[in-house]
């Protein structure tokens, strides 16, 4: 029997431990360690890669979506429409602003139902916030075009999709600007926390500037009311190291999506996520491997007992599920995508011959219930 964790979170340091250990004592001999050249380089290196005008390194993702509500104008009595199957870090975000987060379904692709959208607009929306989830965009067309009728903004959770496009636009480059995470289970993690802010407007880049270092300018003047959420420089000098072989990464990665896809594609018990696409509107880096199975808790109890670990994404419950946050909405497609969806393995350290493991047990799973 295997033993496949889900996530091997010791192995980000072990795989390059001489390397990540001379970071480490380069940035610490320096005594670099908050908002210095590391930090900048990894911004411009952030801002070309995603082929946007600027990046803002902060000390995680949901304070990169707060700052960037805050700095776009949301405030209290706005309503933003988010899609409930998102961690509720994506609701917080907006709730913390003083507007009212309202949740909508989410679509078979586990992306925003775009035709739910229009159905939850009312004269107090001021925004959309697609998450972009799994590495994987939602369909920034359909978006844009609702975006444009009612004269909304667009603000991106794109926790989850550095380096993920639409139609070859980058997730986080549309409309008022996106967030990118930096945890360390993400394609591109560091050490902790850590996060960005992606603009390609300068008023809303100099604004977050401001607000992740408690209003103050580069001048020592404190000329707004400020937070302190700066993205750590000894983890922006790490990010900058993972970053060199980020293309690599997102290659392996869609290699072991394409693996499952070719050895669970026939099983009627299970629905997969898209598969990639050598030509199409989406480029998807797979941050996630989420599927959807029947008897889904038997599965996974399933797996862990074959040496598999697995993930049921935010314990399970979509964020209109929290009713103690205030939440009244029914959204059945939604609710039933959470009872049924169930997080495989998907990472640097797992190889083919574990894919194929995996893929063979959930056969016998299934082969045997029937």
């Amino acid at each position: 029997m295997k033993n496949i964790p889900f996530f091997n979170y010791s192995a980000l340091f072990q795989e390059n431990s001489q390397e990540l250990t001379k970071i480490f004592k380069n940035v610490s001999s320096r005594g670099a360690f908050i908002m210095q050249d590391d930090l900048v380089q990894f911004e411009e290196n952030l801002a070309k890669y995603t082929n946007v005008k600027y990046a803002v390194g902060v000390a995680n993702a949901t304070d990169a979506l707060q700052l960037l509500l805050i700095a776009g104008g949301i405030s209290s009595g706005d309503e933003v429409i988010f899609c409930s199957h998102t961690m509720v870090a994506t609701a917080s975000a907006i709730a913390f602003t003083g507007a009212t987060p309202v949740p909508v379904d989410v679509d078979k692709d586990h992306m925003i139902d775009v035709n739910s959208i229009e159905a939850a607009i009312t004269p107090k929306t001021k925004a959309i916030m697609p998450t972009q989830l799994n590495g994987r965009m939602s369909n920034m067309d359909e978006i844009l075009r609702i975006a444009k009728k009612y004269n909304l903004q667009i603000y991106e959770d794109s926790a989850q999709a550095l380096g993920a496009k639409f139609k070859g636009k980058s997730a986080g480059s549309f409309g008022i600007g996106g967030c990118i995470s930096f945890y360390p289970a993400k394609v591109l993690g560091c050490f902790g926390d850590g996060g960005a802010v992606l603009t390609n407007n300068k008023d809303i880049y100099n604004r977050i500037k401001l607000l992740r270092d408690h209003g103050r300018g580069e001048d020592g003047n404190v000329s707004i009311w400020g937070y302190n959420s700066r993205l750590d420089n000894l983890q922006a000098a790490i990010l900058n190291f993972f970053f060199q072989t980020y293309d690599k990464t997102i290659k392996r990665r869609r290699a072991i999506a394409t693996l499952y896809h070719e050895n669970l594609k026939g099983l009627k018990s299970i629905y997969l996520p898209p598969p990639p696409e050598s030509k199409g509107n989406h480029f998807d880096i797979y941050q996630n491997y989420e599927i959807e199975a029947n008897r889904r808790d038997e599965l996974k109890e399933y797996l862990v007992n074959n040496g598999i670990g697995t993930l049921l994404q935010w314990g399970g419950k979509a964020v209109h599920e929290f009713r103690e946050l205030g939440f009244t909405q029914s959204l059945p497609y939604t609710e039933n995508v959470m009872r049924n969806s169930l997080m495989l393995p998907l990472n640097m350290t797992i190889t083919d011959d574990d894919v194929k493991y995996i893929a063979n047990i959930i056969w016998k799973f299934y082969n045997a219930k029937n």
